[in-house]
């Protein structure tokens, strides 16, 4: 768990450190400009910006239940981001699942993907679609 808050709490510290050292080299605006971009960086990045994510296991009996897909995502990855974005509100009814926080999300993403770990990978109805449009998962819902 701690793991995967590191290199956001780096994005955080090295922000003002580098700002500071432009502001003390007279680009106050510069250092501003650099601060704010860490920070998206960092909030970007971090896992806050997805729902809440469970096992695979219980991801699957869910969609069982519920018949909603089941999205399988890492933090930092570009096009998990732009899936979640795109989806916006809607992306709470998906159930979601990190693959580096859940041994068994990544190896379920690994045997669909001949062995490649590929994110965001929905499965619906049982069949796993790798970085679907994210208007085609909103239909799905």
């Amino acid at each position: 768990m701690r793991r995967m808050w590191i290199p956001r709490v780096l994005l955080v510290l090295c922000g003002p450190l580098l700002a500071t050292g432009l502001i003390s080299a007279g680009s106050p605006r510069t250092a501003a400009a650099l601060l704010v971009v860490f920070l998206l960086l960092a909030a970007v990045n971090s896992p806050l910006v997805f729902p809440r994510s469970i096992d695979a296991l219980e991801a699957r009996r869910r969609s069982a239940v519920d018949g909603r897909p089941v999205v399988f995502w890492r933090p930092g990855c570009a096009y998990c981001l732009r899936l979640r974005i795109r989806l916006g509100h809607s992306a709470r009814r998906l159930h979601w699942v990190d693959v580096w926080r859940d041994p068994a999300g990544s190896a379920a993403v690994r045997e669909v993907n001949d062995g490649d770990e590929t994110v965001p990978t929905v499965v619906v109805d049982g069949r796993p679609h790798t970085n679907p449009d994210p208007s085609w998962v909103r239909a799905q819902l």
